[in-house]
């Protein structure tokens, strides 16, 4: 795992000067960097492709704001022109000026293409309502994955900022990522997102601290740019300039206006007229825990699938992680209790890779809202405006692609505001500003449309997903604890397992070719573990490589990390040494026997069982216990050992010495008090709450 403390922030130097209203606002929030990011020089890649740190790209001398061709793009009151600062360039015929673009809304996508556009010499304003893409937004909606595909995009804008964004993220996509039942924890359809990365050179998969992401942004993009308190209520276009109104009334000119205010844009409905946003059928919670899942060496997020239901859980480093719980209700729900009560009965007989994290998260961290999408228009653009990002083309976010999809906006729309520069140059004519935003749809809409539909149908999936045969039948709800494999879940295994590689390829690598000027290439620090591909077909490799402690705690309570360490005599800790055995039983057995466990309970023999340790697991044996000994397995099915025959243990069992519920034990695993403190978060304060 590859993860990085966020850097501090250098002061801002006396000599920027910020509007007044805007340095208010930053000063209690971020402050600027002491030194301009070079967002220009050429890349010269080493011949292991790994580029430089961003410390030496910050280094590098800073550089006009031009293009790679030495452009600026620009206009004049009769035509456009590209300035080159050369004795012949058409600047010198005529009093020149950069084409001015407004921004309406400054989240990911809507910072993206001002530094894309900055970076190309363009004039860009980036209005915003309440600055909260810089104060930090983030705080409130949790971490964001950012594939491979989106930070090759940032790649191809800005080196150097994407270069610190992937400093400041945890790397997910070098680990095992996929779908596993709610119920058992067994994996169902594992992804492979690194090797369509390996194959295409591109960054691998991360997840970031969406504040620490947008004030990253917000710095290269700079307080210049960015305007506090400009909301953008409407606009009108006369085919020459577009006329923005502020909520104050106040009206702002430009040669064009991007549209990316978000799933309500006040952009989209002056452009398309009113359309309410689509209500997905789930409510969600999430949250933020401190807590270390035993096997996060070996595994990035997962997707627990159950019916109607369905919950996530990713790493986002600093010993926390990121969950959501979704489920199926209507909208405008209210909690009339704790809403971590509710979510402990709507998940009760889950696995232990959800209650865990239910349990260690605080009841002021967990969130909850409606899911809402947009059906998906085909058309983002009128004249000089177009739309960007969630304005567009709003999604659930169950492919993790709503925030990706917006970064790939933010860089085409740029090269083609860019290649219509160029041509009017070349024409002697005006910026086609129009034929550019019809360029960048018709380069967008296809891929982003096709991305929504599957995030959709990761929906629709999780709705009709049922483990056992039974589930959701009503009167015949009883076939359920006869555990039998439900048709659906069979054949849609074998379905996914198929077509998962060939959209996984597509969704991370299939925009790369478009990336202008970006060189493939992968990083060592990137580099998977060893037996990655061997984890992807062998669920017994990807187990034993969990380094984690042993512990029996008792079924009847629920367990936190904490309840590990403190206690005491009602958990019993199995050690992971070859030739280790403890036996357990009613009374002390003699020294020479070896370790022994006492369990005062009805029904537990004087030498009840045996449990050893050989060739990589535990295994437990009955010593012929006059009321046998009890296992409940993964799935539910409960049966009782035959005496001497080992039974090998797994995480997640409940072993019960005996009928008595005071002798039944659950076998968890819990990372060792010092790889915690490892993987600690010496920064708190970065997830302070969630809430995608």
């Amino acid at each position: 795992m590859a993860s990085s403390a966020s850097r501090p922030i250098a002061p801002l130097p006396p000599e920027h000067k910020l509007r007044s209203s805007l340095h208010s606002s930053l000063s209690s929030s971020f402050s600027l960097p002491s030194d301009p990011i070079n967002c220009k020089r050429p890349l010269r890649f080493r011949s292991s492709h790994c580029p430089p740190s961003p410390a030496a790209l910050r280094k590098a001398a800073p550089v006009p704001p031009t293009t790679l061709n030495g452009t600026k793009c620009a206009a004049t009151a009769s035509q456009s022109v590209v300035e080159d600062g050369s004795s012949n360039s058409l600047a010198s015929s005529g009093k020149a000026r950069p084409i001015r673009i407004m921004v309406a809304g400054g989240g990911i996508g809507g910072l993206v293409f001002a530094l894309a556009a900055k970076n190309k010499g363009m004039d860009v304003k980036v209005l915003e309502r309440d600055l909260s893409a810089i104060r930090g937004e983030g705080q409130y909606r949790g971490p964001i994955q950012i594939q491979s595909n989106a930070l090759a995009a940032l790649e191809a804008v800005d080196q150097a900022v994407a270069e610190e964004i992937m400093a400041n993220g945890c790397v997910t996509g070098d680990r095992i990522n996929g779908l596993v039942d709610g119920i058992s924890g067994d994996w169902y359809c594992k992804f492979d997102t690194f090797t369509p990365a390996a194959e295409k050179g591109l960054p691998v998969t991360r997840v970031i601290s969406r504040m620490t992401l947008q004030q990253i942004l917000a710095r290269a993009v700079g307080p210049e740019i960015i305007e506090n308190s400009r909301n953008v209520v409407s606009f009108e276009d006369d085919g020459t300039k577009v006329i923005v109104e502020l909520e104050d009334g106040e009206k702002i000119e430009g040669d064009l206006l991007v549209g990316a205010d978000g799933i309500r844009s006040k952009v989209r409905n002056k452009l398309f007229g009113p359309c309410e946003a689509t209500y997905s059928g789930y409510t969600c919670y999430t949250g933020i825990a401190d807590f270390i899942p035993p096997d996060i060496e070996t595994v990035g997020y997962r997707v627990f699938l159950g019916h109607k239901q369905y919950f996530v859980s990713s790493d986002v480093g600093y010993g926390k992680m990121q969950w959501y719980a979704f489920y199926n209700e209507p909208a405008g729900g209210a909690d009339q209790g704790l809403k971590k009560e509710r979510l402990l009965n709507l998940f009760a007989n889950w696995c232990d890779g959800v209650l865990d994290l239910l349990i260690a998260t605080p009841e002021e961290m967990i969130l909850r809202r409606d899911i809402f999408d947009r059906v998906p228009i085909f058309n983002w653009s009128k004249g000089r405006t177009t739309l960007l990002g969630d304005s567009a083309h709003a999604m659930q976010p169950n492919m993790g692609q709503g925030g990706c999809m917006a970064i790939e906006d933010g860089y085409q729309l740029a090269v083609e505001l860019e290649k219509s520069c160029k041509e009017s140059v070349k024409d002697g004519k005006p910026v086609d500003v129009a034929a550019a935003l019809k360029r960048y749809e018709s380069e967008r809409v296809l891929r982003a449309g096709a991305i929504h539909g599957m995030a959709r149908m990761a929906a629709i999936m999780a709705s009709t997903y049922k483990p056992y045969l039974g589930v959701g039948l009503g009167p015949l709800e009883f076939l359920t604890n006869l555990r039998i494999p439900h048709p659906g879940r069979v054949g849609g295994r074998f379905f996914i397992g198929i077509f998962m590689p060939i959209m996984l390829d597509w969704v991370l690598g299939g925009n790369s070719s478009k990336l202008e000027g970006r060189v493939p290439s992968c990083r060592l620090t990137d580099k998977a573990n060893g037996n990655l591909k061997k984890w992807f077909v062998d669920d017994d490799a990807l187990e034993r490589a969990v380094a984690a402690e042993w512990y029996l705690t008792p079924a009847r309570v629920m367990m936190s990390e904490l309840d590990i360490s403190t206690a005491g005599s009602d958990i019993i800790r199995l050690v992971q040494k070859e030739g280790y055995s403890v036996f357990v039983g009613s009374k002390a057995g003699e020294p020479a026997e070896g370790n022994f466990v006492v369990i005062e309970a009805p029904g537990v023999s004087s030498k009840h069982a045996q449990i050893s340790y050989r060739e990589g697991a535990f295994y437990i044996t009955d010593l012929r216990s006059a009321d046998g000994t009890w296992i409940t397995d993964i799935e539910g099915r409960r049966y009782r050992l035959p005496s001497l025959l080992p039974r090998r243990l797994r995480a997640g069992y409940t072993i019960g010495f005996g009928e008595d519920s005071k002798a039944a034990f659950k076998v968890k695993l819990r990372k060792s008090e010092l790889s915690q403190k490892a993987m600690g978060n010496p920064q708190p304060t970065e997830y302070a709450a969630a809430a995608s």
